[in-house]
């Protein structure tokens, strides 16, 4: 049986596709796996904002497209990357294991830049909630690969990156500090892989099934629902994180904030993994109305 991958064609992306090959094949030995690589928007247009060109999905619609039209079986995705909503015809089949959630700096620790000093990040997310603790800072976009963000490195300044992005890659070592959470709440999936099937491929559903982690599924999936109840993407300062507790109980952490981050909302639910998307939904609600009451964004945006 041969199973074939989309994926991106960076280094990360790729590294990702064979590490979801390697699981697959651990469960199914002798399972030969093709990798099928696809181009995305965001890959093609480097030169603008990700929010600019699409947000949320920007990364993943040509991939996914490759599975829906037959020329690959399975697409391998950062969950981050995926819009909040399904996609109809595909079917998430496996949240596997879980790299570090959070965001990483990479050329000085924050406590440490001197006033004015330059932030690299093309993230709402991240500027808004750096800007709440250090309104001193300034802040520049950058796109591309890990390694090129690495190289744009501005002098007494740092990068944000996923600290997941730099292991995977073999770059922990670059990182100068990892964010706490309750400093910046990274994005909704980050860490996270997900793997889609076509949603009638009984056979692939159930391999799939076997390199699911039920721990990472349901805080990723409470996640996604928070942020699918707030109907934001990239363009939004909206993050989330959840865990699950050794009694199995799922905790939802999330922050809503202004995009000069002068107010930042943050908020928790927890309750037993069976009410994961409820968490996620209800802590949207909550944080989605005092938004609206902060006058961040109008009402029909929540």
């Amino acid at each position: 049986m041969t199973v074939r991958i989309a994926t991106r064609g960076s280094v990360l992306a790729r590294w990702q596709a064979e590490r979801v090959a390697a699981l697959l094949q651990l469960r199914r030995p002798g399972l030969d796996v093709e990798l099928v690589t696809v181009e995305t928007t965001g890959d093609r247009r480097t030169d603008l904002p990700v929010a600019l060109i699409g947000g949320q999905g920007v990364f993943v619609k040509e991939v996914q497209a490759a599975v829906l039209d037959g020329r690959a079986d399975l697409a391998v995705h950062s969950a981050k990357d995926l819009p909040s909503l399904p996609t109809e015809g595909l079917h998430i089949g496996a949240f596997p294991e879980r790299a570090d959630p959070r965001d990483a700096l990479a050329g000085g620790r924050l406590a440490d830049l001197p006033s004015r000093a330059t932030v690299m990040t093309g993230s709402v997310r991240r500027r808004a909630q750096l800007a709440a603790v250090r309104p001193d800072l300034r802040f520049a976009d950058v796109r591309g690969n890990v390694p090129t963000r690495l190289g744009k490195l501005p002098p007494g300044g740092v990068l944000v990156v996923a600290a997941a992005a730099l292991d995977r890659l073999g770059l922990a070592d670059r990182a100068t500090e990892l964010l706490a959470p309750d400093v910046v709440l990274p994005q909704v999936g980050q860490g996270a892989l997900a793997v889609e099937c076509r949603a009638d491929d009984g056979a692939l559903r159930d391999l799939l099934a076997g390199i699911d982690d039920p721990d990472v599924r349901a805080a990723v999936e409470a996640e996604r629902a928070f942020l699918a109840r707030l109907g934001g993407g990239c363009d939004l300062p909206v993050g989330a994180l959840a865990g699950v507790g050794p009694d199995g109980e799922v905790t939802v952490d999330a922050v809503v904030a202004s995009l000069d981050g002068t107010t930042v909302l943050r908020g928790r639910r927890s309750g037993p993994r069976s009410s994961r998307h409820q968490l996620g939904t209800a802590l949207a609600d909550e944080l989605g109305g005092a938004a609206v009451a902060a006058g961040l964004e109008p009402a029909s945006r929540w």
